[in-house]
């Protein structure tokens, strides 16, 4: 940018002032030029150069698209000395772009400067108008507001631009009190019914989550544009209401970019993800075009039902529309091909990335992590460090995380402390309960506990369940009784507490204890949560759930089930019914862990997809040791690479080995 606007103001600097006839129909081009400021001052220079003699026309044009190319000072600098050469300096338009210009800079001192003494005394409301909106252009909203108060006790009458300035202003700052004396004002103007004031109105109070006034206007406007929907769906979409904005999306006569990235936007927030991408093709059926932030959205979506055809062509379709992979959707695709476990093209994505900030370091990190690139994912932070990108709190969450996965206690807890003394992060629960993983991997259940009981917070179910989880890998059923016993104490109702901890008693063969948890279970009405597995297959997700068959496939998916069960108890496969809490027989509790949601799952995958092609299972449970063993039975057998995300790690099943070690 330096070097551009080096260049533009020498073609200031060079170019002689002649007297010449008619040339200002030209300069209002001057904002059009695709590479802005640049381009403009080129214009200009060119008319200059023909002997055009510059007017009270020609400034405010090429001013505006210089502030709009968010011009450096030595170009903007150098326009402004033409407009004192030219003596155009107090003309009251000249000077409002000056404003602007200096205000859009982020120099409010010289905008003030200049507003005070413009040729109007600072009195204009056209000057005003240039110094709010030159705040709000840079995101000095607060400033803003502080301008328009000044503006009124200045005795300044606003008028409806101003308005919709001070209001979006106050939208942006949540500064929800201010907002209402503003109406106040505007209902005292006059200046209403208008359009633009209404919409800014509805926007203000939307972003401020007070949806019934929001509603209120929205519902007594004579006249609503798209900007009008869009303001209210916003404003719903915020605060959860996502149900609500369909409806009024739905009755919408025109919607656009804005309005289809809402209600996007909406369903990703809103974990309804599914509904998010449904959106997202009616989007495209409506031959609207997507944008960035509608990209941004979409690939969260893919990435959260690990739906990597559906992420890939998202790629196809930038490309085809001239959508630049920015540092946004750059950091989304790289958490999407993360969770999708594919690493290897996140780290692409990551190479190919020409800026980077904290959370394209920090994605890439986690992503290593969570899919057992420890070791790798530790030198993707000293990368990080050595290019003075500071950590976060979330960048030790990934780095403790890629110890756990490692095996690397050490290395842990020296990050641990560093996290602490070197970059003055609190921990959080999150990463207490990351070092609680990593003490629990490695057996040091005794230390686990100890740091548990020096924690300056009280623990959650969520430390307890991983203490627990930990106890029973080791078989250390006296602590694992303990954290069982204070996880329900939180969580009276936790299955998951039942079933670690009765898998553990019958992994020390304490079948008494099993069959009196079992009799609890069934005594407290506890229920555990349905096993849901989503797979994608040619861009659409399927959902299997245990024991359903309402897939359309069903039939032939039970088929190959049966058949898919007779290969594995072939090469020695013996169910595990150990986490089965139901009172029936022992065949029907075999029925119950072969219909597991994960193995409908696979058996769908092995009937409609090639025998090269890694099969991806996104479940919302923690997967049973049955599943597990089931699995790395399967990708030995097929052949097949499985890669199972579930509530808890990734699982990457090849040739009969899972990259958990069995720990999870």
């Amino acid at each position: 940018m330096l070097r551009a606007a080096s260049r533009a103001r020498g073609l200031l600097d060079g170019t002689p002032h002649r007297a010449a006839p008619r040339w200002n129909p030209a300069t209002a081009g001057f904002r059009a030029y695709s590479r802005g400021a640049e381009d403009a001052v080129a214009g200009y220079a060119g008319m200059l150069a023909r002997g055009v003699r510059p007017d009270a026309y020609t400034f405010p044009s090429l001013l505006k698209a210089v502030a709009r190319g968010g011009a450096s000072g030595p170009l903007g600098g150098a326009v402004h000395a033409h407009v004192v050469k030219s003596g155009l300096e107090r003309n009251a338009h000249v000077a409002s772009s000056l404003i602007l210009l200096y205000a859009a800079r982020g120099d409010g001192a010289a905008a003030r400067v200049l507003l005070d003494a413009c040729a109007v005394g600072g009195g204009a409301p056209v000057a005003w108008n240039a110094f709010i909106s030159g705040h709000n252009r840079v995101k000095r909203f607060v400033q803003s507001c502080c301008s328009f108060v000044d503006m009124v006790r200045a005795g300044v009458m606003p008028t409806a631009v101003t308005y919709v300035s001070v209001l979006s202003a106050c939208g942006k700052v949540t500064d929800v009190l201010l907002g209402m004396q503003v109406h106040k004002r505007v209902v005292e103007s006059g200046v209403l019914p208008d359009l633009a004031v209404e919409n800014a109105l509805v926007d203000m109070y939307a972003e401020c989550t007070d949806m019934d006034t929001a509603l209120k206007i929205f519902d007594g406007m004579q006249l609503r544009n798209v900007v009008s929907w869009t303001s209210v769906i916003s404003g719903l979409v915020r605060l959860g209401q996502v149900d609500g904005a369909r409806a009024l999306f739905d009755r919408m006569p025109e919607r656009d970019t804005v309005s289809w990235t809402a209600m996007i936007v909406g369903c990703v927030q809103s974990a309804r993800f599914r509904e998010a991408l449904e959106t997202f093709r009616e989007m495209q059926y409506s031959n609207v075009r997507a944008d960035e932030f509608t990209m941004v959205s979409v690939i969260t979506a893919c990435a959260q039902l690990g739906a990597l055809e559906m992420g890939e062509w998202t790629r196809i379709y930038m490309s085809r529309h001239g959508i630049k992979v920015d540092v946004f959707i750059g950091n989304a695709l790289i958490d999407m091909y993360s969770k999708c476990g594919i690493v290897e093209r996140a780290f692409h994505v990551f190479k190919e990335m020409r800026i980077r900030d904290k959370f394209t370091w920090t994605t890439m990190i986690l992503g290593l992590a969570v899919n057992g690139y420890g070791e790798e994912a530790i030198d993707m932070f000293h990368r990080m460090i050595k290019v003075l990108e500071a950590p976060d709190e979330v960048t030790f969450i990934g780095v403790l995380t890629a110890c756990t996965h490692a095996g690397l206690v050490d290395k842990g807890r020296e990050f641990f402390l560093s996290m602490i003394e070197t970059y003055k992060i609190t921990p959080s629960l999150m990463h207490y309960g990351c070092m609680i993983d990593l003490l629990g991997r490695s057996g040091k259940l005794a230390e686990a506990l100890t740091t548990i009981g020096q924690m300056p917070m009280t623990p959650n179910s969520t430390i307890w369940g991983t203490l627990l989880a930990a106890c029973r890998v080791h078989g250390n059923s006296e602590i694992g009784e303990l954290a069982a016993e204070r996880l329900l104490e939180l969580d009276p109702e936790n299955s998951m507490a039942y079933i670690l901890l009765s898998n553990m008693y019958a992994k020390s063969s304490r079948w008494g204890d099993v069959r009196r948890l079992r009799q609890a279970i069934m005594e407290k009405g506890i229920k555990k949560e349905p096993g849901c597995s989503l797979i994608e297959m040619n861009g659409m997700i399927h959902e299997f759930v245990a024991g359903d068959r309402s897939h359309l496939m069903s039939k032939e998916i039970y088929s190959k089930l049966d058949k898919m069960l007779t290969d594995l108890r072939g090469a020695g496969y013996v169910p595990d019914v150990t986490e089965v809490f139901v009172e029936v027989g022992e065949e029907e509790k075999q029925k119950v862990v072969y219909w597991h949601s994960e193995k409908l799952a696979i058996a769908f995958a092995l009937l409609s997809s090639e025998s090269n092609v890694a099969i991806r299972i996104v479940k919302n449970l923690r997967m049973c040791l049955d599943c597990h063993n089931a699995i790395k039975l399967i990708s030995k057998l097929y052949g097949r690479e499985v890669i199972v995300r579930d509530r808890t790690r990734f699982h990457h099943f090849r040739h009969g080995f899972c990259s958990c070690k069995d720990y999870w």
